[in-house]
């Protein structure tokens, strides 16, 4: 009887393994199940990560810890790592039996590293981890399908993991102008044994965001996410393949939906929305979890399913233990967030005295407690392959991107109430131009973000605030190092859908800042729309003549009840520096580009046009500059 249901599940298998997918490029691997194995409990730990977005080298950052009982201070840390992950993950592949590694998707674009090489040296690090599964996120298609042809050739032929990657999107259908149509580099799920039980682990990626705000192929689509999930289940299922891993790159409060509809769904391990999940304590470090981590969500079926994600940039790596019971059931699933820090402390305040070695060991009493940082040496051979791509792009980072024809003046505010911001003095600071419209550099930066964000899908205006553009760009070479410098925080591009009127709010809400708050810094400076200010009246009438500018260059009355697309950074998509308004656009209204906003930049200057094989970058039309008149 045993060796009957054998042949019966390879011929469901033979059968689900040719028509079961959405196309043929998405073949999975045909799976004997052995019969001789008894159905029994079974543990497997999961370690992950998702958005890592090329971000290879550690970081610095600042968190609240202990350095006495009940003081707190802001200490500079630094995190993260690619190198960090590999040190991390091998620390647990030591002492956990039955591990899967898994990435939740976008794993490229975000750093220097990815325009240096397109991926290689992404590839390269991850596969000094030797992950079993990828995820399609959203931004695997921002160079169109050859560009994640490109990347994933990178995850096959670098490294010396024994197995390879397996790419994973169940519900992306390439059409025949991608260079993955037909091709068994992409499958819908995959299949792993542990102890001779089988695993099967699904990708799913987010499907119009996909299609709408980055850049596959015009016939590569994307099929409804809870649809394709269920499916993909219920063919695992008719195999016989009772434990489901769901791998996806939607977005947390997306799974979460998802485990509560889906039958058969036991783990999701997210991706795409950079959320924090985990212990209650890192509130008290500055840090701002969204859920617990695991989340538990009760699916369609009544069963557990247990729901995590890990944040971004190679900050964290996620670690879950899952048991089941002998029908494939999830009995019990815990973990951690484990948010990856050096062994090095300094007080933020440089003015401040060092650290005794009193505070620092309350210090590092503090990260044992809190159940979540990690403190971890980076992993020694990943290290070394990081180092000459490190240095490839120190070397890119020196290289001329551009050449400034003039002075482009740093300003926050017009008028004469703030001329102390530009490092070039009078020269800006006493210019009547920029005293009348603001900065150069801003209004540049505005206009930059306006043309990536028409780009990735149809934007019609963008917002940046003052202050986050840092200095002047003085007449002469642009390199990489100065746009980096120019927009130095980890700000990425969001897109918000808003009416007229709630853009007009938005910037009423920034300027209130600058005279209720004495915040320079949130001076709106948009791409594509113009007014007048008048900062003597009271908020809500500041703002007058609203005009957007139009597809021939003209501009026309900003209609109220329309609906616009808008380009913005993360940071105020936040509410950041009191734009209040723009936190209020969630949901589908809110869609994460996460382009770093410095590569948006790089990126409108390596669209400009030559002259005399140099890009210029010059000021924008003055009839262009969001602020036309400005009374104060």
């Amino acid at each position: 009887m045993l060796f009957r249901l054998s042949a019966l599940a390879i011929a469901l298998m033979t059968t689900v393994g040719l028509n079961g997918c959405n196309n043929d490029s998405n073949n999975s691997t045909s799976v004997v199940l052995n019969p001789l194995v008894p159905a029994a409990p079974l543990e497997v730990n999961i370690v992950h990560i998702n958005d890592s977005h090329s971000h290879l080298d550690e970081e610095k950052s600042t968190l609240n810890l202990e350095t006495a009982a009940g003081k707190r201070e802001k200490i500079d840390v630094t995190m993260g790592g690619f190198a960090r992950v590999a040190a991390y993950i091998k620390q647990v592949a030591a002492t956990e039996k039955n591990l899967i590694k898994i990435h939740a998707g976008d794993a490229i674009t975000g750093d220097l590293y990815y325009t240096l090489k397109e991926g290689e040296a992404e590839a390269a690090l991850m596969n000094t981890v030797c992950f079993d599964t990828l995820t399609l996120g959203n931004h695997e298609f921002d160079n169109q399908d050859a560009g994640l042809k490109k990347f994933i050739d990178f995850l096959q032929s670098t490294g010396n993991c024994p197995t390879k990657t397996q790419v994973v999107s169940a519900n992306t259908v390439f059409g025949t102008s991608s260079p993955l149509y037909q091709s068994p580099l992409v499958k819908p799920y995959t299949i792993i044994e542990k102890e001779g039980q089988k695993i099967g682990i699904i990708g799913i990626t987010v499907a119009g965001k996909t299609k709408t705000s980055s850049r596959p192929n015009s016939d590569t689509t994307f099929s409804d996410e809870l649809t394709t999930a269920q499916k993909m289940i219920d063919t695992l299922r008719s195999q016989g393949i009772n434990k489901i891993i769901l791998q996806t790159h939607v977005g947390y409060d997306v799974d979460k939906n998802l485990a509560s509809q889906l039958s058969g769904v036991d783990v999701i391990v997210g991706g795409d929305s950079h959320t924090l999940i985990g212990d209650s304590k890192l509130k008290d470090m500055g840090l701002t979890p969204q859920g617990d981590y695991p989340t538990i969500i009760k699916n369609k079926d009544g069963q557990n399913t247990c729901v995590v994600t890990a944040w971004q940039y190679a900050y964290e790596v996620g670690q879950l233990k899952v048991n089941f019971d002998k029908d494939g059931n999830v009995t019990q699933c815990g973990g951690r967030a484990n948010v990856l820090i050096g062994d090095t402390f300094k007080r933020n305040d440089t003015k401040a005295a060092p650290l005794t070695e009193t505070e620092i060991a309350a210090i590092k009493q503090d990260i044992t407690n809190s159940n979540a940082l990690r403190m971890i040496q980076p992993d020694a051979t990943a290290t070394d392959v990081l180092r000459p791509y490190q240095v490839a792009k120190n070397l890119l980072g020196q290289q001329k991107v551009a050449e400034a024809a003039n002075n482009l003046c740093l300003r926050r505010v017009p008028g004469k109430t703030d001329t102390s911001r530009s490092s070039l003095g009078d020269v800006c600071n006493q210019d009547a131009f920029v005293n009348q419209h603001g900065g150069d550099v801003q209004q540049l930066v505005a206009e930059a973000f306006l043309q990536q964000g028409k780009k990735y899908f149809g934007a019609d205006l963008s917002i940046q605030n003052g202050g986050g553009v840092r200095v002047d760009i003085p007449k002469g070479n642009v390199t990489v190092n100065t746009v980096y410098t120019v927009l130095p925080f980890k700000n990425t591009l969001v897109q918000l859908n808003m009416t007229g009127q709630e853009v007009k709010n938005a910037l009423e809400d920034g300027l209130d800042g600058v005279i209720s708050n004495k915040n320079s810094g949130g001076y709106p400076y948009t791409g594509g729309l113009r007014w007048d200010v008048d900062m003597t009246q009271v908020k809500g009438q500041r703002l007058s003549n609203l005009q957007l500018r139009d597809a021939n260059g003209q501009y026309q009355p900003l209609d109220m009840s329309r609906t616009y697309k808008v380009v913005t950074i993360n940071f105020l998509a936040d509410g950041g520096d009191f734009y209040s308004t723009l936190k209020t656009i969630n949901g589908a209204r809110r869609i994460e580009v996460g382009l770093d906003y410095a590569e948006a930049f790089l990126k409108y200057i390596d669209n400009l046009p030559a002259q005399n094989g140099v890009k210029m970058l010059t000021r924008v039309n003055s009839n262009d500059y969001s602020t036309q008149n400005f009374r104060e």
